[in-house]
């Protein structure tokens, strides 16, 4: 198993309920490196190219006008709009840690999440506009990490 990295996002909602270093804790179980770490202001170009492939699997679940509206609501929730308008964007480097990250983050769907996870702890599912308030992003493949890694990150902001 050689060594991959992740991106982690603690979304608006986690840093105004000042989840912030509770996170960082449960993460630190995970025995993985921190190789950058920023606070982001995030565009609506960021968030469009950070979630550009869930447009299509909402529409399929949710009929194309709810469809729609459930995406421009996360991209607005990753924006701030609901919470503070930015997020702490991490990378962590070590052996199998995307996988790690996402055993410790929990489903990204909070109602589903353990009770133990970040996102089963912290998390919800806002009732009106139906966006997963799960105050953490993390990579779902070492190569989405990477495409993700290069949208957040410059490459000297990376210290490996």
């Amino acid at each position: 198993m050689k060594e991959e990295r992740t991106l982690i996002l603690i979304k608006p909602d986690g840093l105004v309920k000042s989840l912030t270093g509770n996170i960082i804790s449960m993460l630190s179980e995970a025995k993985l490196k921190i190789v950058g770490a920023k606070i982001v202001k995030v565009s609506k170009e960021l968030a469009e190219k950070h979630y550009g492939d869930l447009k299509n699997s909402l529409i399929k679940k949710f009929g194309e006008e709810k469809g729609k509206l459930v995406f421009e609501n996360t991209l607005e929730y990753l924006q701030g709009k609901f919470h503070t308008d930015r997020v702490l964007a991490m990378v962590y480097k070590g052996k199998d840690a995307v996988k790690k990250i996402r055993e410790l983050a929990g489903e990204t769907n909070p109602e589903k999440a353990p009770p133990t996870s970040i996102r089963g702890k912290y998390g919800r599912i806002h009732s009106e506009t139906k966006v997963f308030e799960n105050v953490i992003h993390c990579s779902d493949s070492p190569e989405n990490a990477e495409r993700e890694i290069a949208l957040w990150f410059k490459k000297d902001e990376v210290v490996e």
